[in-house]
């Protein structure tokens, strides 16, 4: 049923990765899927946002979190389970989206809060992924 499982995840919240771990590791297993583990960091593009960081900054932070995302997946994801590492550079909920319909992602795992009275139903990434994936999404409630 699903080929390409992608797990969005923020390596400094483990809220957003708690939860959805198990889960994408059970999917993964059942479907006998790959999983796209994924992280983004923000768009130092701007100039700016660009002029208050030191010349180069953007590509020693990338090569820093590919280390991390490297050492998490290797210590959070079985190796029986296929796994790909993606980094990307952006808006989170942007770069979700690009990234599943560029690798014709058939499944999101995605981690969000329980809705505080100001939200109606999710955060404004998970909402804004859920609402315009052009794949099925599956949501794991964290914490109140």
């Amino acid at each position: 049923m699903y080929k390409d499982i992608l797990l969005p995840i923020d390596l400094a919240e483990p809220s957003s990765w708690e939860k959805t771990i198990p889960t994408s590791i059970q999917m993964a297993r059942d479907y006998e899927a790959k999983l796209h583990l994924m992280t983004v960091i923000p768009d130092f593009g701007s100039s700016l946002v660009g002029s208050f960081f030191p010349k180069g900054f953007e590509e020693s932070a990338m090569q820093e979190i590919k280390k991390q995302l490297k050492a998490f997946a290797e210590d959070h994801i079985p190796a029986d389970v296929p796994v790909q590492r993606i980094i990307a550079n952006g808006t989170v909920y942007d770069e979700i989206l690009n990234v599943c319909d560029k690798m014709s992602i058939d499944l999101i795992v995605l981690a969000a809060h329980r809705p505080k009275l100001g939200d109606y139903l999710l955060g404004p990434n998970a909402a804004r992924v859920v609402r315009h994936a052009k794949c099925s999404v599956f949501v794991v409630r964290g914490k109140s």
